[in-house]
């Protein structure tokens, strides 16, 4: 059988780092059907996001973002991991990579088998809500149900704040715990391997940047061209779920 040269060599960097850890975007979940919202014809070019000033300062903002929501609602559930989410899993379970700072918000890291623990979610997860005031969760089946009823945005049953899914919005600030803590893991790192971001939506695509700066190997798998190809050891412009799963050696 011919060898692959580029999955050969990325098996390679795996077997011998120590400490991996794996930055994720929306190239990994779009095999999974979860549709991109920046690249061309993704959600943000038929629909103007909404920020976060504008939910809060208007009902009929609130409102429509929870109508948005629920219009994806089908294709969130009906999404499940893929072979690339699975040997991820597989590396973390392992006890090979450490942690997965991902710039998703849809859960599929969790669902694959990492433990939550191990995800650092930079943009949040868009799977269950929360009340901006006292952060009590709320789960999105009980909220549809009020939605859909009153067509009124949800707010708080305990201090009356307003209800939003756990994500972050545009004009909405990082979260600073997840950020630290993506800070910490990709110094610690000796392999940073990002997968499926095209390096654009700052601040989370400074953490390859990090990486590099760092002198930690990092390898780019990801379709299209990324800014930061010069400077990784190993490009990869290919499918994400095939090339991970290979290289890893599981399906």
């Amino acid at each position: 059988m011919v060898q692959d040269p580029e999955i050969t060599e990325l098996r390679r960097m795996i077997e011998e780092a120590q400490r991996i850890v794996f930055f994720t975007g929306a190239g990994i979940s779009t095999e999974s059907g979860i549709p991109d919202f920046r690249s061309p014809g993704g959600i943000w070019t038929r629909m103007r996001p909404i920020d976060f000033s504008e939910f809060l300062r208007s009902d009929e903002a609130r409102r429509e973002t929870w109508r948005r929501r629920f219009a994806t609602d089908e294709t969130m559930r009906r999404a499940e991991p893929n072979r690339g989410h699975r040997a991820v899993a597989t590396l973390i379970n392992r006890g090979k990579a450490a942690a997965v700072i991902t710039q998703n918000i849809d859960g599929l890291h969790q669902a694959s088998g990492v433990p939550a623990n191990k995800v650092i979610e930079l943009h949040g997860n868009t799977t269950y809500a929360h009340c901006l005031d006292c952060a009590q969760r709320y789960e999105l089946a009980e909220i549809r149900v009020s939605f859909e009823r009153s067509g009124e945005a949800p707010n708080c049953d305990k201090c009356g704040g307003y209800v939003k899914t756990a994500t972050i919005s545009f004009g909405q600030a990082m979260p600073a715990a997840a950020m630290i803590r993506a800070e910490e893991e990709t110094l610690a790192a000796d392999l940073f391997i990002s997968v499926g971001s095209s390096l654009v939506v700052y601040p989370a695509a400074g953490f390859p940047e990090m990486a590099a700066r760092n002198d930690t190997r990092l390898v780019i798998l990801n379709r299209e061209p990324t800014g930061l190809d010069p400077y990784a050891d190993l490009v990869l412009h290919r499918e994400i779920g095939v090339t991970l799963g290979e290289a890893v050696g599981n399906n």
